[in-house]
């Protein structure tokens, strides 16, 4: 048995962030309490940027990692160049920190995490450590490591490995949804949905792997691919292996019907932490199913298309639907996740429509997700601002009038609602024209249909926020917006640039997705 080399330059991002997540682990245990925030919160930027520098050192590289076991190639650095690239803003709301009366009368800066996870909700001891000032730093460490696994997980080249990025990238979610400081056992409840369900996928996941291995005699997607183009009939096991493993993934974008956990999870947990779970995980997860069904799964492509049409055509129209009816911010915009997990669905269906380039699905996928990570981060650290003297509100008729008194931050999460509805010169406008022309040319028409129309119903509860916000008097319920921190501020602001930017000039985007659309 020969000792597998490893290629540290290749796997330099992943191993950056990971070697911060063990350096954040000392200090929390070695740093003292009142420098501990500042030191986790530097580091952790540190290595997010210096993670960004290694994926630009090896853009344009085609290699494969860990005896083949993590593949370095386009779609890999395009997803792993976004998951950092969103995470750096997302970690910055998780440092969010604002000013708060607490019981005793005394003034401190609070964050959305509870000071003590181990306390009973509402307990003695837990407005004990609130009026003590006491912080729950280890969310950072937390961070990293889920951001390394999802820095794994789209460039995992054979499925042990992708298993393996999936509960390292899980197991700290976990925690982190059960972490907030207002409506503990709400949140709480969310964390326990999310493990249960997360650990019943993760199941269904690794049964998928038992019978593609069964079937190929490897876990390698390359060696995959080789046995199904060898196997002409008998290919039961292979449909079985792929249809379980499916619902592992589909389980992590919340596609219909594995989408349940969503709006509970994402009104239960932090907001920021429900930020960083809509955008960078979502990332990771779609590009690991790029990565299955475009580079180990092409000889199946007549089984596993019109499985996602149907589940694509459901998720749009059920998420859309849904969303209508909704009363709470955040659930309306964890319903509108789910109409957006369909459009980009459209998109993976389209995977080996080759374009100019590289494949044309792949390349609108990648795009999209862009796109939309960036504009959910912005809206969901304005959905952070609205506050009453307890904290956070969500309720819909709180947001009342809320254009009349703070204009400007109503003015952008306004933006971001119209790049959620595909308004032109916005970047929702160009995914969806992105992922509706790869699904076209692949003979989806009747996806693009009901995307189209599913997009014309989110844009009524889009447009009904709006106009909550802009064209209703404020009352005595109105929620209070306060003053964004610097760290909210930055996050918006990048929101901001990138989603105008990618809607009056997308093309380097465009272009840079295309050549990045091959695999290895």
């Amino acid at each position: 048995m020969t000792t597998p080399e490893v290629q540290y330059g290749l796997l330099s991002p992943m191993l950056i962030v990971f070697g911060v997540a063990v350096l954040g682990v000392l200090v929390e245990a070695f740093v003292p309490g009142r420098a501990r925030r500042a030191t986790h919160l530097g580091l952790a930027l540190a290595g997010l940027v210096a993670a960004l520098v290694a994926v630009i050192a090896l853009a344009g590289t085609e290699a494969s990692a860990m005896s083949g076991a993590v593949a370095i190639d386009g779609p890999t650095l395009f997803l792993q160049g976004t998951i950092v690239l969103v995470a750096i803003p997302a970690l910055a709301l998780l440092a969010e920190r604002t000013v708060a009366v607490t019981e005793s009368g005394a003034e401190r800066r609070i964050d959305s995490f509870t000071p003590q996870a181990s306390t009973t909700p509402g307990s003695v001891a837990e407005r004990e450590a609130v009026d003590a000032g006491v912080a729950q730093t280890e969310v950072f460490p937390l961070a990293m490591f889920a951001i390394g696994g999802m820095l794994l997980f789209p460039a995992s080249a054979d499925l042990l490995t992708m298993f393996v990025a999936l509960e390292v990238f899980s197991l700290p979610l976990y925690l982190l949804c059960g972490l907030a400081r207002r409506r503990r056992l709400l949140s709480q409840e969310a964390a326990l949905k999310y493990f249960l369900l997360g650990a019943f996928s993760s199941a269904f996941f690794l049964f998928g792997v038992a019978f593609l291995y069964g079937y190929a005699g490897t876990v390698r997607l390359d060696g995959i691919a080789e046995a199904i183009a060898a196997d002409g009939q008998g290919r039961s096991l292979a449909l079985i292996g792929v249809a379980l493993l499916a619902v592992g993934l589909l389980f992590k974008v919340g596609a219909v019907p594995f989408h349940s956990w969503i709006p509970d999870v994402y009104q239960g947990a932090p907001t920021p932490v429900t930020a960083l779970m809509a955008t960078v995980t979502k990332v990771a997860a779609f590009g690991a199913i790029v990565r299955i069904f475009g580079m180990a799964l092409p000889g199946l492509e007549s089984s596993w298309r019109p499985m996602l049409w149907v589940i694509a055509i459901a998720t749009m129209v059920l998420g859309s639907v849904v969303a209508v009816t909704q009363t709470d911010v955040k659930r309306m915009l964890a319903y509108s996740s789910v109409a957006h997990t369909g459009f980009i669905l459209t998109g993976v269906t389209a995977l080996g429509n080759s374009g100019d380039v590289g494949d044309s699905g792949v390349s609108a996928t990648m795009f999209y997700l862009v796109a939309y990570a960036f504009s959910t981060l912005g809206g969901f650290a304005i959905i952070g601002l609205a506050r009453d003297e307890r904290g956070e509100v969500g309720d819909l008729d709180r947001w009342a009038g809320i254009g009349r008194r703070s204009p400007l931050v109503a003015a952008v999460f306004g933006l971001f609602l119209l790049s959620f509805a595909g308004i032109p010169l916005t970047s929702g406008f160009i995914g969806k024209f992105a992922v509706f022309s790869a699904a076209s040319g692949a003979g989806g028409a009747a996806l693009v249909v009901v995307g189209v129309v599913c997009s014309a119903i989110a844009a009524f509860f889009y447009v009904r926020v709006i106009v909550l916000m802009f064209f209703t008097d404020p009352t005595d319920r109105t929620a209070t917006m306060v003053r964004p921190t610097a760290s909210v501020t930055l996050a918006i602001g990048v929101s901001v640039v990138v989603t105008v930017a990618l809607g009056v000039f997308p093309q380097p985007v465009l272009d840079l997705a295309s050549r990045a659309g091959t695999f290895l």
